[in-house]
């Protein structure tokens, strides 16, 4: 590696990196999320149920040109891309800021500007999780950019003599974009609001480009507030009650902060542990204020943990701080930990080989089907079109499943036929698709990874429900799954099944 700069060696490993997302994206289908956040492109809407509209808005150009999964995976591939670089730029900033304000409390020299970049990238690159959302498309992919710019953004005011107006309408415009991506964007926005309460100079909230920052954010924001007061706030009710999650416990919490490590790797946590060590002084309330844009968000997850919760949550507060563990992975690297270092790397980096072998192969050779998850990625391609050509030939009103997640991927793949999901929540399927009409007949779906009984009964159910066909899905000589198919006549009672 002494052959090339630091600088050098972060781009090829980012270019490296970037040619793995981009092989697997042409192999594996959509995602349960994935297909979902690519119908809002088919749905353009002010904004969605459960989620803000730029997830979808952003893929409209190339799903309104293809319906190839791995061309509209360039978005997240960019998306991870730029958030990289970003990782790398703000480990930079952060690099001068405290050569420039801290290196009388440092215990030893800090190594170089671009060699603390280097270890930066390499703890996101290792990193198992993040691979995920370099792949497919979710609102958090968007975020981690948006995030890390805002943090540029803050660094800027921290170190700068003067904030311009043009620096003000910059961050109006990443805090609007990180709203219209997802609503925990809430939790980067107090993290920059700290790093203003904390800051020496003069009260922000009296400057003329606050105010014009502020601005920008609520015009950028508008088309979600204006969808949700015409829709009775549906989306924000709909995200406080998944926030909440159900009976608050303390092994979730704990099963929690163990999924974190293993999902975002311990690279990461013993840098960022070096780095408070032996680079930040307790006195230095701009570094503390920069950290929290992880401590802020992550804290609020791990505390509503305990409810429940998804572990890509909190992936952009890992690639903020990624630049703090970046220094300190570099320090401890000076320091001579050689070893420790070159081990957590390998190893991480062999996880996520391990990992994209795993999704390729198509999963793990298993009696149930039910226990390997990668048996989701694969088949919905060939069940939609199998699933078209029975719905033309019996001449029915659309395809039904029973559950949300089943629904994505029949849309997409069925497209255009309606999709009719049957439960009793209400989801994003009631607003684009309506509820099944009474005595309507429909083509259901049922697949061996989530199965259930077919709805047939003499209250809120089909008068009768035929099999038609079945389909197994068969990857290197093992079943991965299998698919039902059914017709189902004369939909009784759709007010009560929901």
């Amino acid at each position: 590696m002494r052959h090339q700069s630091p600088s050098s060696w972060a781009a090829i490993c980012i270019c490296i990196a970037a040619l793995v997302h981009f092989a697997l994206g042409f192999s594996v289908e959509f995602s349960v999320d994935e297909a979902h956040y690519a119908l809002y492109a088919k749905h353009l809407a002010w904004s969605y149920f459960d989620h803000p509209p730029l997830v979808g808005w952003i893929q409209w150009p190339l799903v309104s040109l293809t319906s190839s999964e791995g061309i509209i995976r360039l978005i997240p591939e960019l998306l991870w891309i730029i958030s990289a670089f970003l990782v790398y730029q703000v480990t930079l900033e952060i690099h001068h800021l405290i050569q420039g304000r801290n290196a009388g409390y440092l215990t030893t020299a800090l190594p170089s500007a671009n060699s603390c970049g280097l270890m930066a990238v390499l703890a996101i690159i290792a990193a198992p999780l993040p691979h995920v959302l370099a792949i497919g498309l979710l609102p958090d992919t968007l975020l981690v950019p948006l995030s890390l710019g805002l943090m540029l953004m803050a660094l800027r005011w921290t170190h700068k003599d003067s904030f311009s107006l043009g620096d003000w309408m910059i961050t109006g415009l990443l805090l609007g974009l990180a709203g219209l991506s997802k609503y925990t964007a809430a939790f980067t926005a107090f993290a920059l609001l700290f790093v203003f309460l904390v800051s020496p100079k003069q009260v922000w909230i009296n400057k003329v480009g606050f105010w014009i920052a502020a601005a920008i954010a609520l015009i950028v924001i508008s088309p979600v507030l204006y969808w949700n007061w015409i829709n009775d706030w549906i989306s924000f009710k709909y995200q406080i009650a998944h926030g909440s999650g159900g009976v608050w416990a303390w092994r979730r919490v704990v099963a929690f902060m163990v999924i974190q490590i293993a999902c975002f790797g311990p690279l990461l946590i013993l840098g960022a542990l070096v780095f408070i060590k032996n680079c930040i002084n307790t006195q230095r309330w701009a570094l503390i204020a920069l950290l929290s844009f992880f401590i802020i968000p992550f804290t609020i997850f791990a505390s509503l943990s305990g409810g429940g919760g998804l572990p890509h949550w909190t992936t952009p507060a890992w690639f903020c701080l990624a630049p703090f563990a970046g220094i300190g992975l570099a320090k401890a690297w000076a320091m001579q930990h050689h070893v420790a270092i070159r081990l957590l790397v390998i190893g991480q980096i062999i996880i996520c080989l391990l990992g994209f072998g795993f999704v390729l192969l198509g999963g793990i050779n298993s009696s149930s089907i039910k226990s390997n998850p990668i048996a989701d990625l694969y088949g919905w391609k060939i069940a939609g079109q199998r699933a078209t050509q029975l719905a033309q030939a019996n001449k029915v009103n659309g395809i039904a499943v029973q559950n949300w997640t089943l629904g994505s991927r029949a849309a997409w793949y069925t497209q255009p036929l309606p999709v009719f999901v049957l439960d009793q929540r209400q989801d994003q399927f009631d607003l684009w698709f309506g509820q099944l009409p009474t005595g309507a007949s429909v083509l259901l779906i049922n697949w061996s990874g989530m199965v259930f009984t077919p709805p047939v009964g003499s209250h809120l159910a089909f008068e009768q429900c035929e099999h038609l066909d079945k389909l197994e899905i068969i990857r290197f000589g093992q079943v991965l799954s299998q698919f039902n198919f059914s017709l189902c006549r004369n939909w009784r009672d759709a007010g009560t099944a929901r």
